[in-house]
């Protein structure tokens, strides 16, 4: 566990339960819905995330779909920003961007509505977990690709051992627990 897991003096890593052979057999899936599920654990989750960012100018917030939903709307809301999403194929309404990706059990495409970044917008993006990097460092592309900038990335977990942080190198990457 790092050290940010204890930035609200609470250990979070009881709240998130192992899940093996899923999606499929030699995976170890982190279930965060026990920590979503508990009141208190859920609120120093989201002000551990808001708190690790609060020194960055941060103009809009970056969900990611889905479970980086759920951590990146309330991220927004302590910090007093607004929320852009980054979807699955088909699921946005308008015009989008897309950016193909590989992930540790498959590949998927991300889509990003092509107004919801302006050119020189500092963006906080924040998802659950950080697996191989993939879906973080398409996500970026399509940030920069529509001229916003980086401010910072921030997840729940870190899964040190697949070595994601990689494909970040040169940004702000954070996270409250690591495994």
């Amino acid at each position: 566990m790092a050290p940010e897991a204890n930035i609200q003096g609470m250990d979070l890593t009881q709240y998130i339960k192992d899940v093996p052979d899923y999606p499929k057999p030699g995976v170890i899936f982190k279930d965060i819905t026990p920590l979503l599920g508990d009141g208190n654990a859920f609120n120093h989750t989201i002000n551990s995330l808001a708190e690790l960012f609060a020194d960055r100018q941060i103009d809009i917030v970056l969900g990611i779909d889905a479970r980086g939903f759920l951590l990146a709307a309330p991220v927004a809301y302590k910090l007093g920003k607004g929320i852009a999403i980054v979807r699955k194929p088909g699921k946005l309404p308008r015009k989008s961007i897309g950016e193909s990706y590989d992930l540790e059990y498959g590949s998927n495409t991300l889509e990003l509505h092509e107004d919801a970044i302006l050119p020189g917008q500092n963006v906080l993006i924040i998802d659950d977990v950080l697996a191989t990097g993939g879906t973080m460092e398409a996500t970026c592309k399509m940030v920069e690709k529509l001229g916003g900038k980086i401010a910072g990335i921030g997840f729940l977990i870190e899964l040190d051992f697949l070595q994601g942080r990689k494909k970040l190198e040169e940004k702000n990457v954070k996270a409250i627990m690591h495994y």
